[in-house]
Order: structure tokens, then C-alpha cells, then sequence
């Protein structure tokens, strides 16, 4: 199960404003299938495709903190 948090539900619009656009089904393609994967505390970082997202997983549960572009 992937979960949303607040911050990362307002980032869509946060990158809507300057022209950038993602769906949910990308973000959990990412998080599903990453190119590449780290980790850095608490928190897992995956990368795929020019965008790069940042979560933790706890009991089975993906919990998107934050995702952004990045050059691919």
C-alpha cells in the first residue's frame, strides 16, 4: 500500500504552478520499479525516470514524504 502524505498531495500543485506535471499511478510506478534506489536514515530515496521520490516504509506501508524532476 502507498500512502500520500498532506506535504506530498500539495506538491502536485506546488509543481503545477511551474509547469510541471505528475500523477499518483507515475510516483507509485517509481516507488514499484525504481532505476535506482538509497537510503538515507529513516528514509528510502528511488529514482526512475527524471523524477526522484522520498519515503519511508513501515508495517508494509509506503509513506511518500516529498518527490521532485531530477535530470535523468
Amino acid at each position: 500500500m502507498i500512502y500520500f502524505t498532506n506535504y506530498a498531495n500539495q506538491k502536485f500543485e506546488i509543481l503545477n504552478k511551474h509547469k510541471v506535471f505528475f500523477r499518483k499511478e507515475e510516483i507509485e510506478d517509481v516507488i514499484k520499479n525504481p532505476d535506482k534506489t538509497a537510503k538515507k536514515g529513516n528514509y528510502l530515496s528511488v529514482r526512475k525516470d527524471g523524477i526522484k521520490v522520498v519515503y519511508d516504509k513501515k508495517e508494509g506501508v509506503a509513506r511518500v514524504i516529498t518527490f521532485y524532476p531530477i535530470k535523468a
